[in-house]
């Protein structure tokens, strides 16, 4: 083996790394202040590190901004108060970046803003699918759409109307549509206010009719068939998750089954794509054998990834792979997305950190303040390490995704440690 090749082995993690120098920010671009003021102060500064250039250096500095640092020595008080303030180590560590909102709205606001920072007509995104906060199926199977050819992000509404931070973000993003929207700019799923421009309207009655519709504009917007198609749990949505991730990724659809139910609309999709494999998400409890089988009478064949609870499920699926199927994470070297498991319009929120930077699948915990057993396991499997030389090894990054009430400082210094990069062996 190499000595320059990151080892995969479970090690104690490495003492953490000297502080590094305190890094001068820029300024935020006026139109992004805007939206720091509306959301979570972890938010303004996601939003300054993607996008922090420009501005007038005699402004005022941006919501979260550190004061200056006083002549005399600080006390611990004081000092903990200062990287409070700088956003250190809740919004981000060596290895973890939060998106810290309270809510899927703003934590979708935040996160369309990290994969596509608008600063220059090159980074929007052509289109934004909008979803309703109370249809979580709908919003997951709209995460397809962040794939290849549409590329667009999921933002959240409110029914008749748009939460002040998704009018605030849609006006920075600015989507003018493309090629594959037919020069539409919104997808609106559901009933959902799609104010200004052109929008393609998805008839969405909720969960699989929802799945159901959006798998079928997906098909005439990609213009072809799917590679797979995934079947989630409707009745399970804390299993359901991790499929806002791959559908981002892949452009493979999220359709629905509840036991031994397969809905209309998930027979009405099935039925047009008859010799594509259906991979289904989720143990037998969710989705039974007998669901399993009333699938492949449809002509699809069928495979099932699962694990019996939210956390080991998604892990299930992180590691999985058939053939051209799966993230297959298994070694170092990779992107992850960590959210709770109470909120399933999180994942859909989330879903373009999983089809662009780091690429990696969605993790969950279970809780806000220690990290699951299993999940601490996983990571230690694909912990990186390296040899000689630290620069050439793989990393891991993970995004971190809601608030402390949901997933706090302590439970995110914990992931950083596993993901660090450890040095194993004794070579010099």
């Amino acid at each position: 083996m190499s000595a320059e090749r990151p080892i995969n082995a479970d090690v104690e993690p490495a003492d953490p790394p000297a502080p590094k120098p305190e890094r001068r920010r820029q300024p935020i671009p006026g139109a992004l202040k805007a939206i720091a003021a509306l959301v979570a102060i972890a938010i303004a500064f996601i939003v300054a590190a993607v996008v922090g250039a420009g501005g007038d250096s005699e402004s005022e500095p941006a919501p979260g901004t550190a004061p200056a640092p006083a002549e005399s020595e600080p006390s611990e008080a004081a000092a903990t108060g200062s990287a409070e303030q700088l956003g250190y180590p809740a919004f981000a560590t060596n290895n973890t970046t939060r998106v810290g909102g309270s809510a899927p709205a703003s934590n979708a606001a935040a996160v369309a803003l990290a994969v596509f920072p608008s600063t220059t007509p090159g980074q929007q995104p052509t289109a934004v699918t909008l979803v309703d906060e109370d249809d979580w199926a709908g919003a997951i199977a709209a995460s397809v759409f962040m794939s290849a050819p549409v590329r667009a992000p999921v933002l959240v509404s409110n029914g008749a109307g748009l939460p002040e931070v998704t009018e605030e973000v849609l006006g920075v993003l600015d989507p003018q549509g493309g090629e594959a929207t037919g020069g539409a700019g919104l997808i609106a799923v559901g009933d959902v206010a799609a104010p200004g421009g052109k929008a393609i309207r998805v008839k969405a009655g909720g969960g699989a009719a929802s799945a159901g519709a959006v798998a079928a504009l997906r098909d005439r917007l990609f213009d072809d068939d799917p590679a797979h198609i995934v079947i989630a749990p409707l009745d399970r949505p804390e299993l359901a998750m991790p499929a806002a991730a791959w559908a981002a990724r892949s452009g493979d659809p999220v359709l629905f089954a509840a036991g031994d139910e397969l809905p209309k609309p998930t027979v009405a999709a099935l039925q047009r794509h008859p010799d594509v494999p259906v991979y289904v998400l989720g143990p037998s409890s969710a989705i039974s054998s007998q669901a399993v089988r009333a699938i492949s009478k449809l002509g699809n064949e069928v495979h099932r990834a699962s694990g019996e609870d939210p956390v080991a499920n998604a892990i299930a699926f992180a590691r999985y792979a058939d053939g051209d199927f799966g993230w297959n994470v298994n070694d170092p070297g990779h992107g992850f997305v960590l959210a709770r498991d109470d909120d399933p319009l999180t994942a859909a929120a989330a879903a373009p950190l999983s089809a662009s930077g780091t690429w990696g699948p969605l993790l969950l915990t279970d809780d806000a303040t220690d990290l699951p057993a299993p999940l601490r396991e996983y990571f230690l499997d694909v912990k990186p390490g390296y040899t000689t030389n630290p620069t050439r090894a793989f990393y891991n990054h993970v995004w971190v995704i809601g608030d402390q009430e949901a997933i706090d400082v302590n439970q995110q210094a914990q992931v950083d440690e596993l993901a660090e990069l450890a040095r194993i062996g004794g070579g010099g």
